[in-house]
């Protein structure tokens, strides 16, 4: 694909993340967007991102195009459940985990030994029933720690020639995951140590029975090792962010760009181990864009000193929460002070220039 931009026009891309609990990505987007375009950008790019967790699918959508699909799936508690999933415009399926066997499923009642990926891979199956050959996978916000059994088992043991990717943002090893995870999930002290042990197994039928070490694999704890389950036989398993980046032809869009704006709702030091802040201003670093900015709804102090290291100049960093009242204020107007933001921004880089 080939991409002109005209002489002399200020263009932005806006590339964030979900406000968790506040906006979408898309939202977001289309907050701050506004804000640059009052304030003199011509040109704005939204492209909503994710970083394989939750959010995943709606970035994907709104980037690319597509359609929205539904299939009743076993919840991971065993009730069933009305999963939502998609078919890029090219064919792709795109499916969250977490609709399936997410946590937010189980009402804060989750059973950590009982949790289950089956309705994960009955999803996965559902979309390779409907024709999709490529199929990705997001596998943030699980209630799940059983190393991908059940969705393998769903699937048959067998991808039956689809390429699977599964998008993850940790790099949590397999058996790992019991004693990472865990405890989010509801586990107490003596049911990790339970689900270690199941783990340490499961691993070594994988290894038997698939020929593939899932032990080794970056990444492969991922949903409780159901990005292990599937790598055993035979997805691969990729960074979230650089997964969904390249769906939506990210490197094209920024190129050219003289400002790129991300963002979410808390940037901490996570922020810069695989997610999309901290993969953007990379990648746009990489790219040589001249500014960029980080809008969020807050900005932990320990980590605005490793964003202004991240380029030069350094990004301008503006959080909402400076912006109002208190949280509770934020929170309820995070729309307008996005878009604040994006002026403030803009007024910046135009003033600068």
């Amino acid at each position: 694909m080939t991409i002109y931009w005209a002489v002399g026009v200020l263009r932005a891309v806006v590339c964030p993340d979900k406000f968790r609990g506040t906006l979408s990505a898309a939202a977001a987007t289309a907050a701050i967007t506004a804000g640059l375009a009052r304030g003199g950008f011509d040109d704005v790019v939204g492209v909503p991102l994710a970083d394989g967790g939750e959010g995943t699918l709606d970035a994907m959508l709104a980037a690319r195009g597509g359609s929205r699909r539904t299939t009743r799936v076993t919840g991971p508690l065993g009730g069933p459940v009305e999963a939502e999933w998609g078919v890029l415009a090219d064919g792709t399926a795109v499916i969250e985990m977490a609709r399936a066997s997410g946590l937010s499923l189980v009402g804060g009642r989750n059973d950590a030994l009982r949790a289950s990926t089956r309705g994960t891979g009955e999803l996965i199956g559902s979309a390779r029933a409907q024709g999709c050959t490529r199929i990705i996978v997001a596998v943030g916000g699980s209630a799940t720690t059983d190393g991908g059994l059940a969705a393998v088992e769903a699937l048959g043991w067998s991808l039956q020639g689809c390429e699977v990717t599964v998008a993850c943002d940790v790099t949590t090893a397999f058996v790992d995951a019991a004693a990472r995870f865990g405890p989010q999930k509801g586990a107490s002290a003596a049911q990790v140590a339970l689900l270690e042990r199941r783990l340490g197994l499961l691993a070594e039928t994988y290894r038997d029975r698939t020929g593939r070490d899932v032990t080794g694999i970056e990444g492969g704890g991922a949903a409780g090792g159901l990005a292990g389950g599937l790598a055993a036989i035979g997805a691969r398993v990729v960074p979230g962010f650089d997964a969904v980046a390249d769906a939506v032809g990210l490197e094209v869009r920024l190129e050219g760009a003289d400002l790129v704006v991300t963002g979410e709702g808390r940037v901490d030091t996570t922020s810069l181990e695989g997610k999309v802040v901290g993969g953007v201003l990379a990648w746009a670093g990489d790219l040589g864009v001249a500014s960029t900015a980080v809008v969020a709804g807050r900005i932990d102090d320990d980590v605005r000193e490793r964003l202004a290291a991240l380029a030069s100049p350094p990004p301008i960093l503006l959080a909402l929460v400076d912006r109002a009242f208190d949280e509770a204020d934020a929170s309820s107007r995070a729309a307008l002070l996005a878009e604040e933001a994006g002026l403030e921004v803009a007024r910046t880089v135009v003033g600068a220039g």
